[in-house]
């Protein structure tokens, strides 16, 4: 059975897996439409990144006394990832538009598979921290080139399906991935934790290969912006660097006043450059469009909001309630199984109603959830806490998936690796950004009221008044949210 695809591809084009690239070609594979194979693939892809980024952060310590390292050595497991990750998303975003999401996707997942392998096999903790880089970069290649593989794959009134489908996957690997990676550390070894990507990274590759064809580049012809890459590397790397360090370095320092100083000169420097080269790295007219630049605000701001209600919480529940972390760690999981129930269903839900509506609702939701968190006394029990942890899981899987289907499908068709770079730049400064300005309110907070973190009387204002600061920030990711236009839009 055939049928013709959503934008031709073009004629003359290489085989890839088997599958001719023509204008026509059998979009069925063992009985069933091609495209939802695609989907699977690349939300194979995508759990094995969230798998590994959350089974990572259980290990770190069992690495820490591994290697007889400190915390100050340690940290940089995770904190390379972010950096390389965060910095080559909008460079590799480009290198899609240019030589085809597809080869980029898979090269992205063979790096990472070897980074996986190299990283089980680290003799030293600098080895580990640098293949921790290999892997950022292939996460980066698939981060930035998944969702932009659905787009072009899936009918406009399907986007939002497929991308909420593909948030779902994110969200299972985040849910399973502390357990998971407890049990295999405790059962064979910390190793075991990256060698667990190996099955999973070669079945994403034979499924790539099977079933995802490549397109003709749009903007194969155009030239890469080497200057806008450099400087945007740079700037996001400094200001990330800041924003995580600021408060074990202190925001005052030498280090991070130089840091933040850096950022804003590259930053400013990438701006002009984009300006004025013929094709540059981040096209700023994109964010001429009302409901791409405001969706990518409100994404920022609800990945803020969020991530500082999973960094803070802990605080309450095992220094103040007494918590042990097992316990704390099954609350926490409360938020995203709402998002793995909802964020397929507010896809789908998208593709019929637009995404302003559901986007907005999202984050008035979120808001809320950050407010009720305000309202938390000596008394709160664990179902209490899990009730507000599972109402922000649930705005948040409302806000995603019609958001990110909203952006892409504004995006034009040779700059959908562009939109997915951005798309992820936003959830990841937003990560960033939520820990650093909860943890300096919080800390400011405290010092105000006398107090510290733990059983004494000034904890619990405090922490209350920093979620009431706090969701300021999911007022203004509301505001942005309706201004995209239309509810259609």
């Amino acid at each position: 059975m055939k049928e013709e695809t959503d934008q031709p591809m073009a004629k003359g084009s290489l085989a890839l897996g088997g599958q001719l690239l023509g204008e026509r070609r059998d979009v069925w594979w063992l009985g069933i439409d091609r495209k939802w194979w695609v989907l699977v693939t690349v939300g194979i892809g995508t759990l094995m990144g969230s798998l590994d980024g959350s089974i990572t952060n259980v290990v770190m310590p069992v690495i820490m006394k591994d290697f007889g390292i400190g915390l100050a050595t340690v940290e940089w497991v995770s904190m390379i990832y972010l950096l390389v990750v965060s910095g080559l998303l909008l460079t590799f975003g480009r290198l899609g538009d240019m030589a085809g999401h597809v080869r980029v996707f898979i090269l992205g997942v063979v790096l990472f598979t070897i980074g996986s392998l190299l990283c089980a096999l680290s003799p030293a903790p600098l080895v580990l921290i640098a293949m921790r880089g290999l892997q950022a970069v292939g996460s980066a290649m698939v981060m930035s080139n998944s969702p932009a593989i659905l787009t072009r794959t899936f009918p406009g009134r399907q986007r939002g399906q497929a991308l909420g489908m593909q948030g779902t996957m994110t969200y299972l690997g985040l849910m399973i991935g502390p357990a998971f990676g407890g049990y295999l550390t405790e059962r064979f070894s910390w190793r075991m934790a990256f060698l667990v990507n190996l099955p999973i990274g070669l079945l994403t590759i034979a499924l790539a290969l099977a079933v995802i064809a490549e397109r003709e580049p749009a903007s194969k012809h155009e030239s890469f912006d080497l200057a806008g890459a450099v400087t945007f590397l740079g700037g996001l790397s400094a200001l990330l660097l800041a924003l995580s360090h600021g408060q074990d370095w202190g925001w005052t320092s030498g280090l991070v006043l130089a840091l933040l100083a850096s950022a804003v000169i590259l930053l400013g420097l990438f701006v002009q450059i984009e300006r004025r080269v013929a094709h540059p790295m981040l096209d700023l007219s994109m964010f001429g469009t009302r409901i791409f630049s405001a969706g990518a605000a409100s994404a920022l701001m609800n990945y803020l909001s969020t991530s500082a209600v999973l960094f803070l919480v802990p605080f309450f529940l095992i220094q103040y309630r007494g918590l042990d972390p097992s316990q704390a760690g099954i609350l926490l999981s409360t938020q995203a199984v709402m998002m793995v129930i909802f964020a397929p269903l507010s896809g789908t839900l998208s593709d019929r109603i637009g995404s302003r509506v559901l986007s907005s609702g999202g984050m008035i939701i979120v808001t809320l959830a950050v407010l009720s968190m305000a309202t938390v006394d000596s008394a709160t029990d664990s179902p209490g806490i899990a009730a507000r942890l599972m109402l922000a899981g649930l705005g948040t899987a409302l806000f995603v998936s019609p958001n990110s289907s909203a952006v892409m499908g504004s995006a034009p068709r040779q700059r959908q690796g562009v939109a997915s770079a951005v798309l992820g730049g936003a959830r990841n400064v937003g990560m960033v950004m939520g820990v650093a300005s909860g943890g300096a309110i919080l800390s400011a907070l405290l010092a105000a009221h006398g107090a510290s973190i733990g059983q004494n009387p000034g904890f619990l204002p405090a922490f209350r008044e920093t979620f009431l600061l706090l969701s300021i920030v999911g007022v203004l990711g509301t505001v942005t949210s309706l201004a995209r236009g239309k509810p259609a839009a």
